[in-house]
Order: C-alpha cells, then sequence, then structure tokens
C-alpha cells in the first residue's frame, strides 16, 4: 500500500519532504505549506496515521525506506530538502543514514537519541494499556481531547478538528508501535559519512535528553549545525517540542533560511 501524499506547489519548484511527529499527520505542515509557495511540497502521512492507517505497523526503518521511494518517485529532480520533526525527526536521520544521496539539505528538530529517564521500563502491552485507560473512554469527550491537545501535543486550538480525528483514531497497537520505536531509537550507523548539510534543533527548554540529542547529532555528523531555539514567546513544553505549529512563522522562517543559504533566525543559538 500507499502513503497518502499531500503535494503541491510548482512543477520546476525545489522539492520538500515534510515528515510529522507520532500521533500527527500531514496537516501538522499546514503553516509551512502555506508559507512556502514558491516550493514543490510533499507532505505523507506517515504509516499508522491520518490517511495511512491501514498501513502497518509503523517503524522507523519502514517509514524512512517509503521516504526514500517517495524521493524517487516524485520529487523533483530525484532528490529533496527533507524537514522532520520529532518522530519524523528520528525518520529523517535514518534517511540520511541509508540515502543520503536523496537528500539536498536536511532539517532534524527534536529528535531523540537518548534513554529518557523512566521510560526503559516501556513495554507494547504497557504503552497499548495507556490507551485502553486514558483514551478509549474520553473519544467523544472534547474538554479532555483539549486538554491532551495543549498538555501533551502543544497544538494550537485552531487545530482541534483534526487533532479530534486522530485522537479518535488512535488504538492502543498503533500507540504502542509509535511511542515504543520513538524512546528505542538511537543514532544510526553511517551518519559520520554522510555529508548533507543537516540543521539540528530543539527548544531551549525541552528535556536535558532532548536538548543533549542535538550535540550527539551535531557532533555525529561532519556538515551538521546544532542549535536550541529561543523562542520569544513563552512556550509549553510541549509546544517548544511541537513549535512547527505553536511558533510557525519562525519555524517557516527557519527552513527557508537554511535549503537557501540565508542568515538563520536570531532566535537559533549555537551550542555551547
Amino acid at each position: 500500500m500507499s502513503l497518502y501524499i499531500y503535494e503541491q506547489g510548482p512543477d520546476s519548484a525545489p522539492s520538500i519532504l515534510f515528515l510529522h511527529g507520532g500521533g500527527g499527520g500531514s496537516w501538522m505542515w499546514q503553516p509551512q505549506i502555506e508559507g512556502l509557495p514558491e516550493f514543490h511540497i510533499l507532505a505523507p502521512d506517515l504509516p499508522e496515521h491520518g490517511k495511512s492507517a491501514e498501513i502497518k505497523p509503523f517503524s522507523i526503518q519502514d517509514s524512512a525506506a517509503r521516504a526514500a521511494e517517495l524521493i524517487r518517485a516524485r520529487a523533483h529532480h530525484g532528490k529533496a530538502h527533507v524537514v522532520g520533526l520529532s518522530e519524523g525527526a528520528q525518520i529523517t536521520l535514518a534517511l540520511l543514514a541509508l540515502h543520503p544521496e536523496l537528500v539536498d539539505h536536511a532539517i532534524v528538530s527534536s529528535a531523540l537519541v537518548r534513554p529518557i529517564p523512566g521510560t526503559t521500563l516501556m513495554s507494547p502491552g504497557l504503552v497499548a494499556s495507556s490507551v485502553k485507560w486514558f483514551v478509549e473512554p474520553f473519544k467523544n469527550v472534547d474538554w479532555w481531547i483539549r486538554i491532551n491537545m495543549k498538555y501533551s501535543a502543544g497544538v494550537p486550538e485552531k487545530y482541534f478538528p483534526q487533532f479530534k480525528k486522530d485522537f479518535q483514531n488512535l488504538t492502543g497497537e498503533s500507540f504502542a508501535h509509535v511511542m515504543v520505536e520513538n524512546q528505542r531509537f538511537r543514532l544510526p550507523n553511517g551518519l559520520e559519512r554522510v555529508q548533507v548539510p543537516t540543521l539540528v534543533v530543539a527548544g531551549k527548554r525541552e528535556y536535558s535528553a532532548m536538548r543533549q540529542s542535538v550535540g550527539d547529532i551535531a557532533a555525529a555528523m561532519p556538515n551538521a549545525k546544532g542549535f536550541l531555539v529561543a523562542h520569544p514567546n513563552k512556550l509549553t513544553l510541549a509546544e517548544e517540542h511541537n513549535w512547527s505549529l505553536a511558533a510557525p512563522d519562525l519555524f517557516t522562517q527557519m527552513v527557508k533560511a537554511w535549503i537557501t543559504g540565508k542568515s538563520l533566525p536570531v532566535e537559533l543559538q549555537p551550542l555551547e
């Protein structure tokens, strides 16, 4: 089965492939799609997400292989700039390790490559049970969905319809696949040979393991630069992580600057 792919943009324009985070979908890139009309945009729903929900099971390696196939089949000139957020950023790293020749520039935002304390005992069964306890009884309770949307996902109110639909379609099996893949991901072999210009970022207030992951990734790749994002407006922890929606103008400005060789926004502060 093929992934659902949102596509728009001029026929001759450079392609950007956007890879969303776990639990989301291509809709999460709407601000960037609207803000980058001069580019050819490819934004898939990843396996077990959105309109690709029937493609199972989700895994980072399989998603990276599918991303490579997508670039070969639909990106202009056989290459794409690749932008990944959270689990999409982990997939971007896996894609770089497997097929760097397909990537022009890469942006890796909040890719976890270190263990978070307390998650090492996470099992698929325990994760699936959490959906049974905390999601299934509340699938039609808007106030509960909104709490999860704001404090767990950092998604603004304007995207409530899309978030609610994904929340209602969530299954214990799919959530377990996504969460376990996310927590077990580590730096893939081969990144030391990748010459693709890669921008690695995370919020200054994100978990220490996430901030430290920026340094790990930047150090592993010869042409990567690591930055922490100092958001001018106070954001929740979840919003700092999911800032393509919470601070869309800044995120879009960063994408355009990196892939066109312009100066990066001042809110991006180099690692010390």
